[in-house]
């Protein structure tokens, strides 16, 4: 009887912790879900206003002078989606996703320890040559990158970075014009750039380089040099792939465990930006910018171009 009773006091003390424990599993496993309900300070409305805010902003092409609000990780998430919704019909579908603060030295710049994850939109990307406007944004940028093409969902079950390899079927060259919308006035922090999807704005893509394993073996993705010249010849900027943690690969890795968290899966075809190469470098109207990407599989070298009017 003396058991019973003891058994049934251990019961009252056990289970609210067990209830506590179970709920925050459940939340945890919604979070992944449906970042809507992510656990926030801020009301939906506020967080709606911000996500309307920078839309307004990314849209008219206007810095944002104010921002007054100190977003948690998960603010900043439900935000980017939110402007990825408003974005859409402008911006089109989902076609890939960006990965920004690739490289320590972009990290250092907004004092974080772990790239960003951004969204890309089908009409964010344009064919090498093609002119744009230099005010193509609030705060117009340009940087060397590098893209890869998924080849199959098979890639979310590698375990390492080397296994990803061989689920991608191409290398692109890839020049990202980014948008950090902000006035320079705002120090920008990780979960700011989160919540304007990075500064994903658009980007230039060169022609769709082929990748199998035998390419990939014997011309590694991390010896890429990317240089970045203006129309004079003149070299203004330049960078090596591996800036890009050390291998691309890992970039690939990293992108597919990050969606994994969010219990989303990379798919066939889907677009991966890996991120900075080079450093960013303020737009000007007039200049052609030309990229030279040296030690990609199959070429010697390639060359992408655009012109800001």
């Amino acid at each position: 009887m003396k058991k019973i009773k003891l058994l049934f006091i251990l019961s009252l003390i056990l289970f609210p912790c067990l209830s506590i424990t179970a709920q925050t599993k459940f939340l945890d496993g919604k979070n992944r879900n449906n970042s809507s309900i992510l656990l926030t300070n801020l009301s939906s409305v506020t967080l709606e206003n911000i996500a309307q805010q920078i839309a307004n902003a990314y849209l008219n092409k206007q810095v944002i002078t104010e921002f007054d609000h100190n977003l948690t990780s998960e603010e900043a998430k439900i935000i980017q989606e939110k402007v990825i919704n408003l974005l859409s019909s402008y911006q089109g579908e989902l076609i890939g996703y960006k990965a920004a603060l690739t490289n320590s030295k972009a990290q250092e710049t907004f004092n974080v320890n772990q790239p960003l994850l951004g969204i890309l939109l089908e009409n964010m990307l344009l064919p090498s040559g093609t002119k744009v406007p230099a005010k193509f944004g609030a705060k117009p940028m340009i940087e060397g990158d590098l893209m890869v093409r998924v080849s199959s969902e098979k890639i979310n079950e590698a375990t390492t970075a080397q296994e990803t390899l061989q689920y991608l079927d191409a290398v692109i060259p890839f020049l990202e014009l980014p948008d950090l919308v902000y006035d320079k006035n705002i120090k920008i922090n990780g979960e700011m750039l989160t919540a304007i999807n990075v500064g994903a704005r658009l980007g230039i893509v060169g022609d769709v380089i082929p990748l199998n394993q035998e390419t990939a073996t014997t011309n590694s993705l991390k010896n890429i040099s990317v240089i970045l010249k203006d129309e004079s010849g003149n070299i203004i900027a330049q960078g090596n792939s591996n800036a890009l943690l050390g291998d691309p690969l890992n970039v690939v890795f990293w992108i597919k465990e990050q969606l994994k968290t969010q219990n989303k899966t990379l798919k066939q075809s889907d677009l991966l930006s890996l991120g900075s190469i080079t450093p960013l470098i303020p737009v000007e109207a007039g200049k052609t910018i030309l990229a030279e990407y040296e030690g990609l599989p199959k070429t010697e070298t390639e060359t992408i171009i655009i012109t800001f009017e």
